[in-house]
């Protein structure tokens, strides 16, 4: 067998190549990513206005397993999950309630980690909020503006979108509907349509910091760079988030970072997680067409929907359907079985390698029922299935 020479204390000694450390070949989105010894992982977080549905819980519970398989492979995942919870969203739904904006937050964020927890989810190690990070985002925006990124109008600042925007696929008509459905219009003053808001006058009624500009509050995705630039620096493994976050959200907290940085790219790889449907359509707080993880987990334990959330390619798009969490349970019941069997010793090997070509979840739960014992047991390992209120 050949060998690879270490130098130790005492000298030269030679070990087997085969088992000496070397980055793991992990594929993700379709291109390899070396893991290196840490893996730095930014999900787009909660906006804390209300409950916590299946199609919300879908991305944070592929960037777990993204963290605990970097573990399994003695890589170090470093992970921070962002709560936005300075919002025009979150202020208008704290008017519904009569509340303050910060007080239905706080509730709600509450509600949210608890449903999370019963779904295994790793405690992330850094959940920055966006009000936390207000002179962050005053700072940012100074700085594009002397960088000539961005313009002052009327005590708005719009980011200067840069001609080479990733638009990710869409045509100038989509990109301009997905501005749309995130309330993004154009407003006086705006040099290209493809400009965005970084720090906005705030009305009476919304809350409001004093800047350079005036009294207002910060936009969306300049929020999310800067709270991702405090906690990573320039540049991330990988940034996580819902496939309809691609554009404009994880576009624009791209360039900005890029702009402010000099840095390129902001991520080395983008994980947008597939939307999820009910009924036809996406399931979203605004729609109201929810399948809420309360509701499920009153049914079933938590290992349950978390393997129903897994149980597919992590960009496919797919409806909910009652079968499904039964298909889900019967799977987790038979994973559970192979594992108390004896199985080849290579087994675990075999899950891993299907887990690092691109979180292939499918193929993993295949190797661990038909190879059982170590393989199944890796699994229930790295997929996080063990009931944790047993």
């Amino acid at each position: 067998m050949s060998t690879s020479g270490v130098v130790g204390l005492s000298g030269r000694y030679e070990i087997p190549r085969s088992t000496a450390p070397r980055a793991a070949d992990l594929v993700l989105a379709g291109a390899p990513l070396p893991l290196t010894g840490v893996l730095r992982v930014y999900t787009c977080g909660i906006t804390p206005y209300d409950v916590t549905h299946l199609g919300h819980a879908a991305t944070f519970i592929w960037a777990d397993l993204l963290a605990s398989l970097a573990r399994a492979l003695e890589v170090r995942p470093v992970t921070c999950r962002n709560v936005t919870d300075v919002d025009d969203v979150l202020t208008a739904a704290a008017g519904r309630h009569h509340r303050h904006y910060d007080e239905l937050a706080v509730t709600q964020e509450f509600l949210f980690d608890r449903d999370m927890r019963d779904l295994g989810f790793a405690r992330p190690d850094a959940t920055p909020h966006a009000r936390a990070h207000v002179p962050h985002v005053i700072m940012l925006t100074d700085a594009l503006l002397r960088l000539g990124r961005a313009y002052e109008r009327g005590g708005t600042v719009f980011f200067r979108a840069p001609d080479e925007l990733d638009r990710h696929g869409l045509d100038e008509d989509e990109a301009l509907a997905a501005f749309a459905e995130f309330g993004d219009r154009a407003e006086d003053g705006r040099e290209s349509p493809w400009d965005v808001p970084l720090w906005k006058p705030s009305p009476e009624d919304h809350p409001a910091w004093p800047s350079p500009w005036g009294w207002g509050r910060p936009a969306w995705h300049v929020e999310c760079a800067a709270m991702a630039g405090t906690v990573f620096g320039a540049s991330l493994d990988v940034l996580v988030g819902g496939a309809d976050l691609a554009f404009p959200h994880h576009a624009y907290q791209a360039a900005i970072s890029e702009a402010a940085t000099g840095t390129a790219p902001f991520a080395r790889r983008q994980l947008h997680v597939g939307t999820v449907l009910y009924g036809g359509t996406k399931m979203a707080k605004s729609t109201g067409n929810l399948v809420l993880v309360r509701d499920l987990l009153e049914q079933v334990p938590g290992p349950v929907v978390r393997l129903l959330l897994l149980g597919r390619p992590w960009a496919s798009s797919w409806e909910y359907t009652p079968a499904l969490l039964e298909e889900a349970a019967a799977t987790l019941e038979g994973l559970r079985r192979a594992a108390r069997r004896s199985g080849d010793e290579d087994g675990g090997e075999r899950v891993l390698a299907a887990l690092l070509d691109d979180l292939d979840v499918p193929s993993a739960v295949e190797v661990a029922e038909s190879a059982g014992g170590p393989a199944a047991r890796v699994l229930l390992d790295v997929l996080r299935l063990h009931d944790e209120r047993r």
